[in-house]
């Protein structure tokens, strides 16, 4: 199994250090710490994730996964959510999957998602691998998942950017249709947007026509995470 790569840990630890001990916030509350430290570490892995990890959804990856909640809560969260990345790890050796702040970023390649020129339509590989994605999505139901369309540029951006909409969104009504709630994804199409390989080779061209997902807790388990439920 490959190494599942984990961005946010080390830096919020960091930023406990230097927060407590900034002569400004010395006699706050944990409450206010931990906002102060949310707030800036979201800021950082956000744009570690632009211009690193993410080199699919730069902006919008970016927004998504950089919040970070910190504190006991953030703690039980990241846990679950170390928990769910490694089965999916071991479910699509094919992807590739990050653990980020206290979310996952799954990245749904020519290994795991194929999409032909111009297509939306899952091949039937495409829709076993999903096969295996669902009992782990199902036994975490209380996560919230953003999907991202994308393509390679053949075709105008216009043309491509409404192909990568449809691609998302033929994801997301698949995984609805063996059972999972549509009312937990969001679909987001960035048409050619953010390559992860060159678009001057076919074989760059098929790794770009892929789709990304943004795994988030919902508001329940962030309340229950912060109950100590």
């Amino acid at each position: 199994m490959k190494k599942i790569i984990s961005i946010g840990s080390s830096i919020v630890l960091i930023l406990v250090s230097l927060v407590s001990s900034c002569d400004s916030v010395k006699n706050a509350s944990n409450t206010q710490k931990g906002a102060v430290i949310g707030t800036v570490g979201g800021a950082v892995i956000g744009g570690i994730i632009g211009n690193n990890a993410g080199k699919g959804g730069k902006g919008a990856m970016g927004a998504v996964l950089g919040g970070v909640i910190g504190g006991v809560a953030g703690g039980v969260i990241g846990n679950q959510m170390d928990k769910q990345a490694k089965k999916i790890d071991e479910a699509l050796p094919g992807a590739e999957v990050q653990r980020v702040g206290e979310g996952i970023r799954l990245v749904l390649n020519e290994n795991a998602i194929r999409f032909d020129t111009n297509k939306s339509t899952l091949t039937t590989q495409a829709q076993q691998n999903l096969d295996k994605l669902v009992p782990i999505l199902q036994e975490y139901p209380e996560t919230n998942i953003q999907i991202f369309g994308y393509t390679d540029t053949t075709g105008t951006p216009e043309y491509n950017l409404t192909l990568s909409q449809k691609r998302a969104e033929t994801v997301k009504w698949y995984l609805v249709s063996k059972g999972l709630k549509a009312s937990r994804f969001t679909t987001i199409g960035n048409g050619i947007a953010d390559p992860i390989a060159t678009n001057d080779t076919p074989e760059g061209r098929t790794q770009n026509r892929r789709v990304e997902f943004a795994i988030t807790a919902n508001e329940k388990m962030i309340q229950d995470a912060k109950n100590g439920n």
